[in-house]
């Protein structure tokens, strides 16, 4: 009875990890191609790029900059101070004097109804000059001076509402950083995977466009003001569809932010996206969790046929077990270093097969955790 619940769990495990890597990530790893801008217009519709930053003024005199280097002939920055008390008002009036297309607002204070980002975005997208708004945040940079043109377009020629892409983390040395590397990437499979198959159900805020007027229709965030994260999955998750949807995967429409140097950072990071997960709709909930369960019977399951057959000295059914578990090794790492060209035009060191092992206790540890905490914080 012991053996048999083994090999089904195990194959459960194999059958649902099949779907979900080669059917489902396959359609992001392996794609042949992604939007290209069609347009030849003389003058194409403005784009306002909004940042909310509280305490940004390190960042914000890289970034601010590098958005003036963009090929692009009509948009204007926006960046939100959000009750920073460090210098950042001063160098937006300095970078104002410099840069006529950058304008910024200021929150002094948010009113206890609501959490502090989604209020200054609201603020931020109200007075926005420009109907397409791109959003990203103050510690990322774009990749490339494409990053505006290549980002917008689906909205600008395609008539979406919401255009989906890509932030990923400076590669730095270390455990934590090829962890984020990897969590990053299954995080962009999922968002990714799921859009292309017409499914949509979250994006990143670092990285996310969409209309000020659909924003303005749907009274913003209403439904989840009071929840610290949400500003971007939660937002998609309630009104993104596979028809006002599209994903934007070139390296070109990236953006890069800095990652975190010390565990204690990341899990309190992380736990406030986790968090938001917990108010998905039931459907998508169901998309994260069966791939994390079916991940869960077949490392279960592998690794008890592995002790059983290898204390049992039979041999071969415990290379046939090994096979099979190095043989998804192989298809993971496959489609992460395909991922990671896609996304950001080489791979990265992720060390997948090892973090995907790992991924048991991020999920299943944290996730449980991030559920039932009510300290959750932004800045």
């Amino acid at each position: 009875m012991g053996l048999f619940l083994l090999w089904l769990l195990f194959g459960i495990g194999i059958l649902v990890q099949g779907v979900y890597l080669i059917v489902i990530f396959g359609r992001t790893a392996w794609l042949k191609s992604s939007f290209k801008s069609k347009s030849t217009e003389q003058n194409p519709e403005g784009v306002t790029v909004l940042v909310a930053a509280h305490n940004e003024f390190q960042n914000l005199k890289i970034l601010i900059p590098k958005l003036f280097e963009q090929d692009y002939p009509k948009y204007d920055v926006m960046v939100v101070n959000d009750r920073s008390t460090d210098r950042t008002k001063r160098l937006l009036e300095e970078m104002m004097a410099k840069y006529p297309r950058l304008r910024s607002v200021t929150v002094k204070y948010t009113p206890g109804h609501v959490t502090s980002k989604k209020f200054a975005l609201t603020l931020g997208i109200k007075v926005a000059k420009n109907d397409v708004i791109l959003l990203t945040d103050g510690d990322c940079i774009p990749s490339s001076d494409q990053w505006i043109r290549k980002m917008t377009a689906p909205i600008r020629e395609e008539g979406k509402t919401f255009a989906l892409g890509f932030s990923g983390y400076q590669e730095k040395p270390g455990m934590l950083n090829r962890w984020i590397q990897f969590e990053t990437l299954l995080t962009a499979l999922f968002y990714f995977s799921f859009g292309l198959w017409r499914a949509p159900f979250m994006g990143v805020g670092r990285n996310l466009c969409y209309r000020k007027s659909f924003f303005m229709d749907v009274k913003a965030f209403k439904g989840f003001w009071h929840l610290e994260g949400g500003d971007d999955d939660l937002f998609v998750n309630t009104y993104a569809t596979g028809n006002n949807t599209g994903i934007v995967i070139d390296p070109e429409a990236r953006t890069t932010s800095i990652p975190k140097e010390t565990w204690k950072e990341y899990l309190v990071q992380k736990k406030r996206h986790l968090h938001a997960g917990k108010y998905y709709r039931g459907e998508d909930k169901q998309k994260i969790a069966l791939y994390s369960l079916s991940h869960a019977l077949f490392w279960i399951g592998g690794t008890g046929l592995l002790f059983y057959f290898g204390l049992g000295r039979q041999w071969e059914h415990f290379l046939v077990v090994l096979g099979i578990i190095l043989l998804r090794s192989t298809l993971v790492w496959s489609i992460f270093r395909s991922a990671s060209v896609k996304t950001q035009g080489a791979p990265t060191s992720s060390n997948a097969p090892l973090n995907d092992l790992f991924y048991l206790v991020y999920f299943w540890v944290l996730g449980t955790v991030s559920h039932q905490a009510k300290d959750i914080k932004w800045k």
